[in-house]
Formats: structure tokens, C-alpha cells, sequence
């Protein structure tokens, strides 16, 4: 692999054994992974981007800590991390999870398990460092309410890429326009801070050697529960039986169903700013169900 010399130095300095062999897997559309086996015999689950921000990585590590010091639902176990120094590429070590068929009662864990992490909770609306979505840096600037950090530290942010793109329609402009004018009341009663995953689409939700759910890819934040669920069903891959299990554990407010549109525009914006096409007429319609 291109990268491969230098960050296998790393691996083999970081976990005192050599590489092996190394396979290209998938990691996502912002960084190149592979499965590499030690000499030890062990196998791991790198990646690395080039000309990353120094701390991407480290971000990345400290985010899944965060979830896995809720003891609701597994994430892989950080092995090792570099922020690009001593001579060494940026990369993320973690242990490889070897998949296997999902038990029979995957998606009850796994929604029992969001729930859980949902109430494990966090300090503010926001978090103490700035995090990144893909390659966006995503600021967590602490907020008085998740209404407004919503609209301050995930819209406006990504509205503003999309418009200096060219790809802010009337319609999209006029959308925005009444979604910040009534983003209180849209937003409905308030709750405490949850510990939200913050990118949880399907791909992000892996399945461990016992059949249980793995979360990865994390860019997370203290923020509305409801975040995460929108996101879940904004390009599906989750049965019903998640959201079930969910609601039991961890019923939602009333009204949950009419504010999805509002969870699912940061995503969509992200979206648009990355691939354009069809993203775009897809804001434009979460917008008019919206407002």
C-alpha cells in the first residue's frame, strides 16, 4: 500500500511487533484503512488520511473513549494513535472486529444499547473540544440550549459552504430563512444533554464476532437524543424492531416524529457539501416538510 512504510513503523513502534501483512479494507470516504497482521499474529484495523488536521485521529480516539465509558454499547478498542509527528503519518490503530452473522437479538440490543449510551449523558449541549464529520470540522462550542447549537455550530456552518458552492437554491435559502426564524419551537421541550454517537448511519454500526452491534466512526457531542434516531432513519438499514426497543427503553417526547426533518438537514448539508447531485433536492424537500 502507498502509505504503508511509514505508518507501519508506527504500528510496529506503537505495538512492539512488526507487520506482516497488510490488506486494503474499507474506511470510509475520508481515510484509506487496512487489516494488518502483526508478527505476533495479531490482527489489526488501521487508517490514515493524508494532509489531515494533526488531531484528527486523536479526536477520533478520545470520541469513541467517550462512548465506551457508558458501558452501553461496544466500540473497538484503541490500540495506538499518531498525530503525524516524529516522522510517523497520522493514523488510528483499533482492534480488528471479526464480523459474524447477527444474533437473533441484535437490533433489541442494539436500540436497548443507544438508549443506554442516550442516557449515560453529557455536561453541556456541545463538548469541551471540537470534533470533525468527515472532513469537516465540526465545532462543539458549548450552547445554553441544543436549539442553539444546532443552529449556530451545525447549520449555519454547512449552509455557508453550500452557498459559497453554488448550491443554495431560493428555495433552500427560503427554507433556512424560516427554519432559524421558528428553530425554538421547532426544536420542542427541552431535555438534558445525551451522549450522542453523531454520524450513526448503518455503515457506522458494525456487527462483532458474537452477532452484537459495534459502534464506529464516531462525531460525538452532549446534545438531543433525537439526533441520532433522525440520522438512523435517514438512510435506513434499521429495522423497526431498533426503534422499538428504544422507545421502550427510553420513550421519546411527544412530537419526536414531526421534528425528524429538522435532525436529518445537518446530515443532508454534509451530504450536499460532499457529493452535491442528489443530496441537494433531497434538503430541498426535508425542507418543505419541515417549514
Amino acid at each position: 500500500m502507498r502509505w504503508g512504510a511509514g505508518v507501519h513503523e508506527g504500528i510496529a513502534r506503537a505495538l512492539g511487533s512488526p507487520v506482516k501483512l497488510a490488506r486494503a479494507v474499507q474506511g470510509g470516504d475520508a481515510s484509506e484503512a487496512a487489516q494488518l497482521t502483526l508478527a505476533d499474529g495479531r490482527r489489526v484495523f488501521v487508517k490514515t488520511r493524508e494532509g489531515c488536521a494533526p488531531d484528527t485521529f486523536r479526536c477520533e480516539a478520545e470520541a469513541l473513549g467517550w462512548l465506551e465509558a457508558a458501558g452501553a454499547v461496544r466500540v473497538p478498542e484503541v490500540l495506538a494513535v499518531s498525530d503525524g509527528t516524529l516522522g510517523v503519518p497520522p493514523f488510528l490503530a483499533l482492534e480488528w472486529v471479526e464480523g459474524a452473522a447477527r444474533d437473533g437479538a441484535f437490533e433489541e440490543v442494539l436500540g436497548r444499547g443507544l438508549a443506554a449510551l442516550h442516557r449515560a449523558g453529557a455536561p453541556c449541549h456541545g463538548a469541551a473540544r471540537d470534533g470533525y464529520l468527515a472532513r469537516f470540522p465540526q465545532r462543539n462550542t458549548p450552547c445554553a440550549t441544543f436549539a442553539e447549537l444546532w443552529g449556530t455550530h451545525r447549520l449555519e456552518p454547512q449552509l455557508r459552504l453550500a452557498l459559497d458552492a453554488g448550491l443554495g437554491s431560493s428555495a433552500i435559502k427560503r427554507g433556512f430563512e424560516r427554519v432559524f426564524a421558528r428553530i425554538d419551537a421547532l426544536s420542542g421541550p427541552a431535555e438534558p444533554p445525551s451522549r450522542l454517537h453523531g454520524d450513526l448511519w448503518s455503515g457506522n454500526v458494525l456487527t462483532d464476532e458474537a452477532g452484537r452491534p459495534v459502534l464506529i466512526d464516531p462525531a460525538p457531542y452532549g446534545g438531543h437524543r433525537e439526533v441520532d434516531l433522525a440520522m438512523m432513519r435517514l438512510f435506513g438499514g434499521f429495522s423497526e424492531r431498533v426503534f422499538a426497543a428504544y422507545d421502550e427503553a427510553h420513550p421519546l417526547a411527544p412530537g419526536a416524529e414531526e421534528r425528524v426533518p429538522l435532525w436529518q438537514l445537518y446530515p443532508l448539508l454534509v451530504h450536499a457539501n460532499l457529493f452535491a447531485g442528489s443530496y441537494v433536492a433531497m434538503l430541498e424537500r426535508t425542507l418543505v416538510a419541515l417549514v
